[in-house]
């Protein structure tokens, strides 16, 4: 079945009018959600994709339900991840938590037009040439490789980020002080810039960086350039609720990172063997498609999807379990321990008798 040119744009207004009215209700009531809150709009938004699945189902079939499922899960966690880095431009430019829901509003729709662009020529590069799968595949094989051994990589970012944040300051003059929400002000007579240009330049990097990995993972699962698209919207809607809900559990899912870089690998395998069916270039097995190689369906790609998020998030829980458990028995070991016991420690590192004889006063 192919989906019918009404669904798509009406699923597409429906989503803009969506986008718009949760921004309007920032720009109006601008304040710290709680958790209550932020829960409720997270449920809301998943209850709102799960919706537009079933949607799909009635109206094309299973196998775009499917796609879109899969493809909201994979940009789903990628975008949790995308949270780590919020979590620390947030930190690192002091923004006050007041404001910081706007702050990311505006960093999802730099996500949302810069995804669309990309998507766009993704979709137009494949359909001229099959063999950028081959591409795809291999850069998302060696992301999963960074993403689970990331090394020094988050040191070079911030260089990176620093550097284009050095040159806004010197091209552009900014104050010292954040202004409520404002991105302009007026200090001594002279309007400038706010610390809030900055931290919407460091989000717009960090959403650039993030969809040059996102678009070919998730084009690994459907060539559809509407599911991608949606799959998109729907993975960042909800995203900024998440992140005021999840908070110092961030900090906890530890191996969450391994749990996206095996998705990664995995669908950059399957970006690649779908690359040799297609096959068409002279030098690979003359041209010819290559047959024998695996078919990895939309459902299985689903399953390993699902498992990789369960097992790295309940894998991250029971180790933080596990430390804080360790942290209590350390404290509890260290209010019980005596000064005579710790003069006997030190001095048995040192070497030395742990006490003195008293001299004989009574001679």
């Amino acid at each position: 079945m192919v989906l019918p040119v009404w669904f798509e744009i009406g699923a597409l207004v429906a989503l803009l009018v969506i986008l718009i009215a949760d921004l309007l209700l920032i720009v109006k009531r601008p304040h710290i959600p709680s958790a209550k809150e932020s829960s409720l709009w997270v449920v809301f938004y998943v209850a709102l994709a799960l919706v537009f699945a079933f949607l799909l189902w009635l109206i094309a079939g299973g196998e775009y339900a499917g796609q879109f499922v899969a493809g909201w899960l994979t940009e789903y966690s990628l975008s949790i991840d995308n949270l780590f880095v919020f979590v620390l431009i947030m930190g690192q430019f002091s923004v006050p938590r007041r404001y910081q829901q706007k702050v990311l509003m505006v960093g999802i729709i730099i996500a949302l037009v810069l995804r669309g662009i990309f998507i766009l020529l993704g979709a137009a590069i494949i359909e001229q040439f099959s063999w950028v799968f081959y591409i795809f595949g291999a850069f998302l094989i060696w992301t999963a490789y960074k993403q689970a051994f990331p090394g020094d990589d988050h040191d070079d970012e911030e260089k990176k980020e620093s550097f284009v944040i050095r040159l806004l300051r010197k091209r552009v003059a900014i104050s010292e002080e954040y202004d409520g929400d404002k991105v302009r002000t007026v200090v001594d007579g002279k309007k400038m810039f706010t610390p809030m240009i900055v931290v919407f330049a460091a989000i717009g990097m960090t959403d650039l960086l993030f969809a040059v990995d996102s678009i070919p993972a998730i084009f690994g699962i459907t060539q559809d350039a509407f599911i991608v698209f949606t799959a998109n919207i729907f993975a960042l809607m909800g995203l900024r609720q998440l992140y005021f809900l999840l908070g110092g559990l961030l900090d906890r899912l530890k191996y969450l990172h391994y749990g996206i870089a095996f998705i990664l690998a995995f669908i950059g395998v399957k970006l690649v063997f779908h690359a040799m069916h297609e096959n068409e270039l002279p030098f690979i097995n003359g041209g010819e498609h290559i047959e024998w190689v695996p078919v990895i369906n939309t459902w299985m790609s689903l399953g390993v999807i699902i498992v990789s998020m369960i097992v790295a998030t309940v894998a991250s829980l029971v180790a933080a379990r596990r430390d804080d458990a360790r942290s209590v028995q350390e404290a509890a070991s260290d209010t019980t321990r005596t000064p005579v016991a710790e003069a006997a420690e030190v001095a048995d590192e040192k070497g030395t008798p742990p006490t003195v004889d008293r001299p004989d006063t009574e001679r």
